[in-house]
């Protein structure tokens, strides 16, 4: 007695139709598949990325939706070659191609100068005050102006524009500085003008004006932000003839009746 195949022909047709049809289902869902995401992503669909470099954000922005783009500011610099608050760099590059909805990342050109703090250049070298000057970002003149003083080469004061600059004091990036620097002790004399009542940088300018130096300076009282501080006994006392470049010492104190009577005259004299 034969045996009845578990599968006859018929069976195996129906089976390899179904096998071939799941195939061509499977390969038009995948290229459906493909060509919708090719639309949706607009895969192919890209413009050209216009330049807004020298634009400012207010100009950039609007060119830039209008080619279906978008813009995003990731950085900010200083140069003073270019206007301020300007784009000075983007990417995509200008006239590459970039698809629809892209960000552009862009660098704009700072508003505002930076500003920096002026360091205690006092008794430096002026080589390395020059040195430390510079890695700031400031211009120093090749001009000096020089000074007697009690040491040679030393920088006595920093100006700008005529105008000492306190250390501490804000100072823009890019501004040109002048470096007074000590030659040593002179052979004239000069009398020591009165420096009692003046804030620091007063008295300072004053000495410096009379080819004196600014010796040791001494507070009553720790020194305090937004709390002004006043001359109010120095050492020579005014009136006294010193060989130019020396040094003048002085006292100061908040207390501004203090410093109007010229303190306690009684105080020892080797306090410096």
């Amino acid at each position: 007695m034969d045996k009845k195949p578990i599968f006859d022909k018929k069976d195996l047709r129906f089976v390899g139709w179904n096998i071939v049809l799941a195939v061509l289902l499977g390969v038009c869902i995948i290229v459906g598949l493909v060509l919708w995401l090719r639309s949706y992503t607009q895969h192919g669909v890209e413009v050209e990325v216009a330049d807004v470099r020298g634009l400012v954000l207010a100009e950039a922005e609007p060119l830039l939706q209008a080619q279906g783009l978008r813009l995003e500011v990731i950085d900010s610099t200083y140069s003073d070659k270019v206007p301020f608050g300007t784009v000075v760099d983007q990417d995509p590059k200008p006239q590459s191609h970039a698809k629809h909805g892209r960000l552009v990342y862009v660098t704009i050109n700072a508003t505002t100068k930076r500003q920096i703090t002026m360091p205690n250049l006092h008794d430096m070298s002026y080589r390395q005050a020059e040195t430390t000057l510079r890695g700031l970002g400031l211009r120093v003149d090749s001009i000096y102006e020089y000074e007697p003083s009690a040491f040679r080469d030393l920088v006595l004061d920093v100006k700008a524009n005529g105008k000492s600059i306190e250390p501490g004091e804000k100072v823009a990036v890019g501004t040109k500085v002048r470096l007074v620097v000590g030659f040593g002790r002179g052979t004239e004399e000069v009398e020591v003008p009165s420096v009692i009542g003046l804030t620091l940088q007063d008295a300072r300018s004053l000495l410096l004006s009379r080819r004196l130096t600014l010796g040791a300076v001494n507070y009553d009282e720790a020194e305090e932000e937004g709390v002004e501080q006043f001359v109010y006994s120095q050492t020579p006392a005014a009136g006294e003839r010193i060989v130019e470049g020396e040094t003048v010492a002085l006292r100061l104190s908040s207390n501004i009746e203090k410093a109007a009577t010229g303190g306690d005259n009684t105080e020892d004299d080797n306090w410096f």
